[in-house]
């Protein structure tokens, strides 16, 4: 009898502690930052997203920051990857409409752009294609498309593209035109906002299987509750702490800026996402989300 109960208590556990993990959705910040932390993951994304196939990716050299001159503003990537032709892809998820979707790909793109050239070269052979996807929970365009592919056209001869090899791509999950684009596009945005089996068409394509399965071992890995729920507590912390006047919030904001100093440190040595984490004995997607907030600074 007290071993049932025993059991049924650590299956109590277990639930309370995958439960807030399970309700998450690829839209949302935790979960998309950990799943792409796999390669087939990002590029069944890219996949999907652009109706192609890929033989193989590599993370690009520095990952996911890039860095501007000092004093000025760097950019902090969802994921940024190239593949066997020289292609490069920088995805990012927009779960809200903060109305900065357009400039925001014009400046990453300038410094996507920069460090692909070395000081004193001459020529602009090595700046490679570049596709920027931004993945949205909002129609950007109010169109009804699920995708919106912009490249840079003359306006006087129709259809003469400028040929700076540099694609932007907008979806959008609340999508309507199911007739005009490929299923497997439709069933992943929809995915995107329900991460859950049941969301899938019975015939969906077998990429968003495999990407299932991940996501899938993710919602059931304790490791990534505990992870959770500390990002979450720190948050709540932060915002309690912000609530509050005088000396104690100074010092916490003190100690959450000596955190972030110190990754903003170990990224300008070179160190990847997760050898601060190990560093830190912080999931990698904790350091994620504090680099976050680098960016906006």
């Amino acid at each position: 009898m007290k071993e049932n109960e025993k059991l049924n208590m650590q299956m109590s556990e277990r639930n309370a502690l995958l439960e807030p993990l399970q309700k998450l959705n690829l839209m949302d910040d935790f979960l998309f930052d950990v799943t792409t932390v796999n390669l087939e993951a990002c590029q069944i994304i890219i996949e999907l997203s652009l109706n192609i196939r890929i033989k193989k990716i590599r993370w690009k050299e520095g990952q996911k920051v890039v860095h501007n001159l000092p004093g000025r503003r760097g950019i902090r990537m969802d994921f940024y990857v190239e593949d066997t032709e020289g292609r490069i892809f920088d995805v990012e998820m927009q779960k809200r409409n903060r109305g900065n979707i357009p400039k925001r790909t014009r400046y990453y793109q300038g410094l996507l752009d920069a460090p692909l050239l070395k000081s004193g070269e001459e020529g602009f052979d090595n700046l490679k294609p570049t596709y920027i996807v931004v993945i949205c929970g909002f129609d950007q365009y109010k169109k009804g498309k699920y995708r919106y592919t912009f490249c840079n056209l003359c306006k006087e001869v129709s259809g003469l593209e400028l040929g700076d090899e540099c694609t932007k791509i907008i979806l959008n999950t609340k999508g309507k035109n199911d007739d005009e684009v490929e299923p497997a596009l439709v069933d992943f945005l929809h995915y995107v906002e329900n991460s859950d089996r049941e969301e899938m068409s019975e015939n969906c394509d077998e990429r968003l299987l495999r990407l299932h399965a991940i996501v899938k071992k993710i919602k059931t890995s304790e490791q990534m509750g505990v992870s959770y729920m500390k990002m979450e507590e720190r948050d709540r912390q932060i915002r309690e702490d912000g609530k509050k006047e005088g000396i104690e919030a100074g010092r916490e904001e003190g100690e959450r800026n000596k955190i972030l100093s110190l990754i903003q440190k170990k990224l300008d040595k070179g160190q990847t996402i997760e050898e601060i984490a190990d560093a830190l004995e912080e999931a990698p997607a904790v350091i994620k989300g504090l680099m976050k907030e680098l960016e906006e600074k």
